[in-house]
């Protein structure tokens, strides 16, 4: 197929199908030589005025001067084809008086429908121009919210990977035997966040799994004085969930929550599956916060700022976050709608 009828194939199909139906109704013999000619001579009268305020009136008078200027326009140029269109169809059908009479008759209508046609167009071409914004709009939307999703995303990792380091470098000075532990579940950790949280979503069995590699290595790091309990209830089946949106509510509760000055320091984290709903809870206990503990709760505060604009991205109107923050304790209660069915909100 060439390049012009690929482009122009709906235009042709649509010209075919008007000439067809302007035979079909003409009360006269349909089937004439005069009358498919004289069809066909309207056809094309229609056609130019189509194509002539699609490509010049619209353009150069409704946009850059305003709606009135164009009407004026589309009324002088009908004013002008009417009597050229009345007289092309007069010649066409010399030697019947009857037809001829007919068409200087009715050269009032002639121009109406010329008109009529023309401001159709022009509806045409608002009505297309609209839509043809509003998609590029959205697409703009799409892009925009990929970049700020992907920039989110990429403010958190780093911050993952500096931790686990904290607790290898650690552990490698006291030349503990758990090190090799660590490397795994390091390993573990580290292709989750290069290759499986790189796609829209995961499924909420590899999220636990990464979960439950982070909060080994916080045991391996924290005194005995810290209690982390993690407790999961339902099945996760199949259900998916977009990466990384548990990790820094639980890297919060250990980042701010108690430190090993503490007797009895807790931090409990449940989890809460029901059909298609998810349920996160973690809470902690507070403890003495040294000056240096204050200044990185200061700079720390990026995951948890990231991780609710990534929650308004995805889920919006899907999910439900509560923080509760009193005098000893920290918790947050993170509720999120993960129905298979509907697709998180990308925009693609």
């Amino acid at each position: 197929m060439s390049k012009f009828l690929k482009k122009y194939r709906y235009h042709i199909l649509f010209w075919i199908l008007a000439y067809v139906i302007e035979i079909a109704l003409n009360d006269h013999n349909p089937l004439n030589s005069r009358t498919l000619i004289s069809e066909l001579v309207n056809i094309l009268f229609f056609m130019f005025i189509v194509y002539l305020n699609i490509n010049y009136l619209f353009p150069h008078f409704l946009k850059e001067k305003g709606i009135l200027p164009h009407v004026i326009s589309l009324i002088v140029t009908s004013a002008l084809v009417s009597p050229i269109k009345t007289l092309t169809l007069y010649l066409i059908n010399f030697g019947n008086p009857g037809m001829q009479s007919m068409f200087i008759e009715n050269q009032k209508i002639i121009f109406l429908t010329t008109f009529f046609v023309g401001i159709s167009t022009t509806v045409y071409c608002v009505m297309d121009d609209w839509i043809r914004v509003q998609r590029e709009k959205k697409k703009l939307q799409s892009e925009t919210m990929q970049t700020e999703l992907k920039f989110l995303r990429s403010q958190i990792n780093p911050h993952f990977l500096f931790n686990t380091l904290n607790s290898l470098y650690a552990h490698t000075l006291r030349k503990s035997d758990e090190a090799p532990n660590i490397v795994l579940r390091m390993s573990e950790m580290m292709r989750y966040m290069l290759y499986e949280s790189n796609e829209k979503t995961v499924f909420l069995t590899q999220e636990i799994n990464y979960l439950e590699n982070y909060l080994e290595l916080e045991r391996l790091r924290l005194s005995d004085n810290m209690k982390i309990t993690f407790e999961i209830n339902g099945d996760a089946g199949k259900l998916k969930i977009a990466p990384l949106i548990f990790i820094p509510f639980v890297e919060n509760a250990f980042k701010h929550g108690p430190n090993s000055s503490l007797q009895d320091g807790f931090i409990d984290i449940k989890i809460e599956i029901d059909a298609t709903n998810l349920h996160l809870k973690v809470t902690n206990n507070k403890g003495h916060r040294t000056k240096k503990d204050i200044e990185g709760k200061r700079s720390g505060g990026i995951g948890l700022n990231n991780v609710k604009r990534r929650l308004e991205l995805l889920y919006p109107n899907r999910y439900n976050l509560n923080i509760s923050d009193t005098n000893n304790e920290y918790g947050i209660e993170l509720n999120i709608e993960l129905n298979n069915d509907k697709k998180l909100n990308y925009n693609d």
